[in-house]
């Protein structure tokens, strides 16, 4: 048995590909289901099952296409409420794709229908499973259970802590595990390892699930962990459940200077891709600067209104591509457009060009009384330190609050820059004057501006 792992770092996921050199199995497809078909074809074997561990929150599956594609099985909890033909699957079923041997367990938590699959290769009898446990078991902890109903966490993270000892029973300690969540994705809770390989004795040992002394603890300490997560979550698993259609990743339209400016008038988001260095240096009035990195579609999908039109600003049309690919994985289907290349071209004649400061914190020590100090950080983190007299709107909240900021410059902070990167651009096209402290917050710890 091989097992080939696709990393989507953005979202903080994994895909696998398991094979026994001839036949495939596939687990948690992303929609961008290209890089799958090229480790299949890399590997020289086909795809003969899909398997979704569950209806996923924080991206659109790509399992719906790649089985039709490739005239597969595709397998979901047969208590799923899909829109679409697919193979049924419960707890106790066997299925087998070449000489793997796939055994279902059901373990709810992340959600109620939530699957992991045991599997095994018949061919090499000596060998351990491979466990794919989806959003349930974790490297060091397990997925957040606050995503179906918040009324119900404490039902499911209960159900969660009892899924994951259900799981292991009769398991050897040198099962492979094989997570779906937990390498930085908002679908993982507790105090994840880090780690990106691990073994089900690396987990008994070290795994919040097996260390906590009683499910009560662990319910307690799982639930007071939990934090924000982005608002277009809400609307991944209503579109997994009907079956997406393929990405479209094709170049969209070009917009030029006079478009793009139209656009900016209406108030339709036109979102600049550019480092945020560059961004606060020089960019378009009225645009929205969200470099592209890890953590694009992530903030993207959080504060953009959903569904509405957004062009996008790029240094060139490979960059543009790039935010694309990360777009559709959220279900942000197609760019309203995008324009490329240097700023001079891209501005209309008489528009305005903006440019506002970077500072670090050292830079707050000679601060004016007018000022506004605000901090764009979660509640979780605001709770582990602040500074003194700082305003807190966490950047989820910015748009909504704009009215509850005093007046004066504000200068805003988060914990590295990069989400405050996001806030100034948006208090930037508010037409508030901003200030970007774009520093790491041990700074201000260092600098003893933070009260712990």
């Amino acid at each position: 048995m091989h097992v080939e792992i696709i990393q989507t770092d953005e979202l903080g996921d994994r895909t696998y590909v398991v094979h026994d050199g001839t036949v495939a199995v596939v687990v948690d497809p992303q929609r961008d289901i290209d890089r799958v078909e090229g480790v299949l074809q890399n590997a020289g074997v086909a795809v003969a099952l899909v398997l979704e561990t569950h209806i996923h929150n924080d991206y659109v599956t790509g399992g719906h296409h790649l089985s039709r594609r490739a005239d597969a099985r595709y397998a979901l909890n047969a208590a799923d409420p899909v829109a679409f033909d697919r193979v049924p699957v419960r707890d106790g079923d066997m299925l087998e794709a070449g000489s793997l041997r796939i055994r279902v367990r059901a373990t709810p938590g992340h959600t109620d229908t939530h699957l992991a699959y045991v599997v095994t290769d018949s061919a090499a009898p000596a060998e351990p499973p491979a466990v794919f446990t989806g959003g349930s078991l974790l490297y060091g902890s397990v997925g957040r259970t606050d995503l179906v109903d918040p009324v119900r966490t404490e039902e499911l993270t209960r159900a969660q802590y009892r899924s994951v000892h259900r799981l292991v029973e009769g398991l050897p300690d040198a099962a492979q595990i094989y997570p779906t969540h937990g390498f930085g994705s908002f679908c993982s809770s507790g105090s994840t390892s880090g780690r990106d390989t691990g073994t089900l004795g690396i987990e008994r040992r070290s795994n919040d699930a097996f260390t906590a002394p009683d499910e009560r603890t662990f319910v307690a300490d799982l639930v007071a962990a939990l934090t924000a997560y982005p608002a277009y979550y809400a609307h991944m698993a209503p579109r997994n459940l009907g079956g997406p259609e393929p990405a479209d990743l094709s170049a969209p339209e070009t917009v030029e200077a006079g478009e793009l400016h139209r656009r900016i008038d209406a108030g339709e988001w036109v979102v600049d891709l550019r480092d945020r260095v560059f961004y606060a240096a020089d960019h378009l009035a009225g645009t929205v600067g969200i470099a592209l990195g890890t953590q694009f579609a992530t903030y993207l999908g959080w504060l953009a209104p959903w569904e509405s039109p957004i062009t996008l600003i790029g240094d060139s049309p490979a960059q543009v591509a790039a935010a694309q690919r990360q777009m559709v994985r959220i279900g942000i289907d197609r760019p309203a457009g995008a324009a490329t290349g240097d700023l001079d071209a891209l501005t209309a004649a008489g528009r305005e060009r903006r440019t506002y400061p970077r500072v670090g914190f050292a830079a707050l020590r000679r601060v004016g009384p007018d000022a506004v100090l605000l901090d764009v950080r979660r509640d979780d983190e605001r709770v582990a330190g602040h500074i003194a007299h700082s305003v807190h709107i966490p950047l989820h909240h910015l748009l909504s609050c704009l009215d509850e900021l005093p007046h004066g410059t504000v200068w805003v902070h988060c914990a590295s820059g990069f989400r405050a990167s996001i806030a100034a651009s948006l208090l930037d096209r508010a037409g508030r004057d901003v200030t970007l402290i774009d520093d790491e917050y041990g700074r201000a710890v260092a600098l003893g501006l933070s009260l712990n």
